[in-house]
């Protein structure tokens, strides 16, 4: 089991490394011919900034795609900058503030529609959806990034489904591995309570950390509580937050009682995936198949075999958080560099070599079928088949990024001992103001 995964992981590796490198790069030529109405005329220089999704976090992953770009636009410079998510949202409001935003951003729906294309800050990138190739992109993709008037501010690039972890060397030391269903990758609630007494009596102290430090990787939380007991968050419209309900007051409880699971309010999802990575606790919340190609590889004290899961439930119907990334444009009142934005993301998005060479980097799945992409891959196929259990894409409810910031804080006066009513009512109620707009 060891050695097939890690096979699978240097093939991944390899993969990404042969599409960084530039093999199989589509034939590109300056286009020197007449200009074209919207064609960019001068020398442009657009900045793209990156939060580190998949395996994005280090701009070295873009070095020759940006380079064949810059081949085939000579006249288009692209300069990268990192951001993470402890800083990032911050870095972008300054450059708001300034007047000096980015030219391109690459994120998720919840924050390019949900937030900055919501306050009018983003380009309508509708024009985009028209082509063949958008033609073919997923419709639960389309539906989290097309606005029903047609308006879009994003243009997808890649999807995971995002899922919990267990070490399984400790689950099956412990006894607490005969809760899970290892062929479907799933388990009840009451499966679950009973592995972490398991490991308990096993002497694992910190089986698993609510982690609430900040917003960062709170995807994984937000599923947790709603599948123990089939809670929601938003209403099935995306209009209004449905959080303070008997079943997900219910969940908090149980979290909060049993003895092994921790509330850590200093810790982000990325401090809780390095503490499972070292095997500091048994289980992770914050996981997805980047996080174990990019903890593997960049880890070589890491000596477990992990376990992909989905979350545990009462009543069988698991509902995964989905990710999904891509560009967005940001409005500086200049047609010609949103045009040329434009251009740079029609030639990552339609050429199928670039596409394939991108979504390999990112070690994501795509947002369209493109056929054998991760043919043979063990590794991929194991978390392909939780594809099937991804639940609503609710990020794009108004006033998400409030949401988002009420929601680590009502995790800590949760974890510290805070009535867990009047903590979910509260949450609701802020939530569904900044939905409001008030």
């Amino acid at each position: 089991m060891k050695l097939r995964r890690i096979l699978a992981l240097l093939a991944a590796l390899a993969l990404t490394l042969s599409a960084c490198s530039g093999g199989d790069e589509p034939t590109v030529e300056p286009d020197d011919g007449p200009e074209a109405p919207g064609e960019v005329q001068e020398e442009i220089e657009l900045s793209l900034w990156i939060y580190p999704v998949g395996g994005w976090g280090n701009s070295s992953a873009l070095s020759s795609m940006i380079s064949s770009f810059h081949r085939a636009n000579p006249l288009i410079k692209v300069s990268v900058r990192e951001i993470d998510y402890n800083t990032g949202d911050q870095e972008i409001e300054d450059a708001v503030s300034l007047g000096k935003t980015p030219d391109i951003v690459f994120e998720g729906p919840e924050r390019l529609s949900a937030n900055w294309g919501a306050r009018g800050l983003m380009a309508d990138l509708g024009d985009l959806w028209s082509g063949e190739t958008a033609g073919s992109i997923y419709d639960s993709v389309r539906a989290a990034c097309v606005n029903e008037d047609g308006t879009s501010y994003i243009y997808p690039m890649c999807m995971t489904t995002h899922c919990m972890a267990v070490n399984r060397d400790i689950f099956e030391a412990s006894g607490a591995w005969q809760y899970v269903d290892e062929e479907t990758h799933t388990w009840t609630t009451e499966g679950f309570i009973s592995a972490v007494a398991a490991l308990r009596e096993y002497g694992v102290e910190n089986v698993g950390e609510v982690y609430c430090g900040g917003q960062g990787g709170d995807q994984g939380t937000r599923a947790l509580i709603n599948n123990l007991y089939g809670g929601t968050f938003t209403d099935p419209a995306h209009t209004c937050y449905t959080f303070n309900s008997e079943e997900n007051i219910r969940a908090l409880e149980l979290l909060r009682s049993l003895d092994g699971i921790n509330f850590n309010p200093s810790a982000l999802g990325a401090d809780e995936i390095t503490m499972f990575s070292a095997g500091e606790t048994a289980m992770t919340f914050c996981w997805n198949v980047a996080n174990e190609v990019t903890q593997t590889i960049s880890n070589p004290t890491l000596s477990f075999d992990i376990f992909p899961m989905a979350f545990p439930t009462s009543d069988g119907d698991i509902r995964l958080q989905g990710g999904i990334w891509g560009f967005g444009v940001f409005d500086n009142g200049d047609p010609g560099r949103i045009e040329a934005a434009k251009k740079f993301i029609r030639f990552m998005a339609e050429d199928v070599n670039m596409y394939t060479q991108a979504v390999l980097s990112l070690t994501l799945w795509p947002v369209r079928d493109v056929p054998n992409i991760y043919e043979n891959d063990e590794l991929m196929t194991e978390y392909f088949t939780l594809r099937k259990y991804m639940g609503d894409y609710y990020q794009v409810t108004p006033g998400w990024a409030d949401a988002r910031m009420n929601w680590w804080k009502m995790l800590q006066t949760v974890g510290e001992g805070g009535d867990i009513s009047m903590a979910a009512e509260e949450f609701e109620a802020a939530s569904n103001a900044a939905a409001r707009g008030e």
